[in-house]
């Protein structure tokens, strides 16, 4: 009778909390205050606020997968002024922000200032940013908006790639041109990684407003800082540091390709300040000349004009510096010094280069970082700081310039393996052919020697093999002009270098877009843009206009290369000298670089 008892209680009790339960979820669905938090509570988590905006679409679901936006890196420590951010952050937080999310009155119009802030973050402009729409560029590079629409139909992945060491000035702008290259591509469609290497001004404090806005808008970043390599700078060797910045940058781009399959159609790397339309029409031209990689043209300023100042890099066909580079310089002294190039910069279209790295460039990674290109840097530097007296390097010794013009030489050598494996591949399609046509040949003529014989089975197997024993190249031709055997015994004869010119390799389509113009501090940036194409010219946008941004006649690597190296430690700022050096392909090749 007691069993029975508390059984019934159980049940009531049960009853209870299940009719308790299901008068506060009632509650909850009619009430207009929940549904409207509900209904918005769900629209963020299901869906990416910014595709309510943009309508893009999700190849990156930061939502779904948290590992796509990580900050690595940053200084955590405690310090003086911790306890009253985080204070000020609640206070703030329960007294004006949860009241006004989840209250009555304010919870309908919650959806709509979520769509405005977002729209707000879309049209950042930093202070250079603004600008850009303004600026004159020829062929109407900022009057037609649908001029990149292919781009954006395409739904390719980007990688965005920067690389900052106090360069604080920068970084709000370059901030604004990813923004803005979001609301064009779609913000699923890149991913940012931005290293700080051991930024000692306010970059650091700057990277979290990047990491702020970037998950706003729910673009994929990692955020990473790394401490410098050396702690002395005059220990530093500059090459080196770069080579190993750049390849940190790059670890996302082939952790995602190793583990998820992910390929990236191509890489952007931000360098100073560049308009976006100016790296959307590079992101074309490299697409239409299936270019390796397509570097733009930066410009500092020198007294009252402006100078190309990445010369340290760059490299024309020839393998000549760009000397002499003015913004105010007329057409034909333009920096190419090889005719087709200066003829082409003339016009301000793409030439093609030995080497560049002119400020925000764009690079193909199936023909480069896919392809087991990684930057690297010569290792035969010397360390000054041991004391050691300065050694004599030979005139031959491989060149220690920087890690980029490392990356070019190892692009030209890429190229010609390509070359080559995809001419024996052809030989070899070739010789099966030719093959299984002497084979058919040969079972013919067994034919016809049974038909004509008219032999049994054992005189068959050894008409066959007569046949198939004959020598194909004995009646062809004559031993007539043979030489005859020399009485020199071949070690006395001298060693003849034989070396395959390099104009036989295939190219690597290295391309400058002088149309794409990165400034730095203290260049007017709508000045320079007036320096190098006077009033902006209305033309050449149609389809043939396009035509002149792909390159018809493609040249070979020089035979040598001005060598502009850093033989010491004393990090970038170390003296540098200048060699003119031999480059063979056909010698790394053969060294199996």
């Amino acid at each position: 009778m007691a069993f029975t008892v508390r059984r019934r209680s159980v049940h009531r009790l049960l009853m209870l909390l299940g009719l308790v339960l299901f008068f506060r979820i009632f509650i909850s669905f009619t009430s207009p205050a929940s549904s409207s938090e509900k209904a918005a509570s769900r629209e963020v988590k299901q869906r990416n606020v910014l595709d309510l905006v943009t309508r893009s679409g999700k190849t990156f679901d930061v939502q779904r997968h948290k590992f796509l936006q990580v900050r690595m890196g940053r200084d955590e420590r405690e310090d003086l002024f911790s306890d009253i951010v985080r204070n000020g952050v609640a206070d703030f937080w329960e007294r004006f922000q949860r009241p006004y999310i989840m209250g009555t009155e304010t919870s309908h119009i919650d959806a709509q200032h979520v769509y405005t802030a977002i729209d707000s973050l879309l049209s950042l402009n930093g202070w250079v940013a603004a600008l850009c729409p303004t600026l004159t560029r020829p062929f109407g590079q900022n009057k037609y908006e649908d001029a990149y629409d292919d781009l954006v139909r395409e739904n390719h992945l980007y990688f965005i790639g920067i690389v900052i060491h106090s360069a604080d000035h920068f970084l709000v702008d370059q901030l604004a041109v990813i923004v803005q290259m979001a609301k064009r591509l779609g913000p699923t469609n890149l991913f940012v990684s931005m290293l700080d290497y051991d930024s000692t001004d306010s970059t650091e404090t700057l990277t979290d407003l990047c990491e702020a806005v970037l998950t706003l808008l729910g673009i994929p970043f990692r955020i990473r800082r790394v401490p410098s390599m050396t702690e002395d700078p005059s220990a530093a060797y500059y090459p080196v540091e770069e080579a190993y910045m750049r390849n940190l940058a790059l670890e996302p781009l082939h952790e995602l390709h190793q583990k998820r399959s992910i390929k990236f159609f191509r890489v952007v790397w931000l360098k100073g300040f560049t308009c976006p339309n100016d790296i959307l029409e590079t992101i074309k031209v490299s697409v239409l000349n299936e270019a390796a990689m397509v570097c733009g043209m930066d410009w500092a300023k020198h007294n009252d004009f402006f100078i190309f100042s990445d010369r340290w890099r760059t490299r024309d066909i020839e393998g000549d510096q760009f000397r002499q580079s003015k913004s105010s310089s007329k057409p034909d002294a333009g920096p190419p010094r090889d005719r087709a190039g200066a003829a082409r910069y003339a016009e301000h279209l793409p030439f093609q280069v030995f080497c560049c790295e002119s400020g925000t460039h764009v690079v193909d990674p199936a023909q480069s970082y896919y392809q087991g290109i990684m930057y690297r840097s010569g290792e035969d530097y010397q360390n000054v700081t041991s004391g050691e007296p300065i050694r004599d390097r030979g005139a031959d010794a491989p060149c220690l310039d920087s890690c980029q013009a490392w990356f070019c030489r190892d692009l030209w050598v890429s190229k010609a393996k390509e070359g080559m494996r995809e001419e024996e591949a052809a030989d070899g399609v070739v010789e099966r052919r030719l093959r299984k046509r002497q084979i058919d040949m040969t079972e013919r003529d067994v034919e016809t020697v049974k038909r004509e014989v008219g032999v049994d089975d054992d005189e068959k197997r050894e008409a066959r093999r007569q046949v198939a024993d004959v020598d194909a190249d004995a009646n062809v031709g004559s031993d007539y002009d043979a030489m005859p055997e020399s009485d020199f015994p071949e070690d006395d004869f001298p060693p003849i270098r034989l070396s395959i010119p390099n104009s036989v390799f295939r190219p690597a389509r290295i391309l400058v877009n002088p149309r794409c113009v990165t400034t730095y501090a203290d260049v007017s940036h709508a000045q320079l843009a007036l320096d190098l194409f006077g009033p902006e010219r209305d033309n050449d946008v149609s389809d043939s206009g396009l035509s002149k941004y792909v390159l018809e006649d493609w040249e070979g690597a020089p035979e040598s290369f001005v060598c502009q190296e850093q033989r010491q430690t004393g990090g970038r700022k170390a003296p540098k000298t200048q060699r003119r050096l031999e480059f063979s392909i056909h010698d790394a090749l053969e060294r199996g670089l």
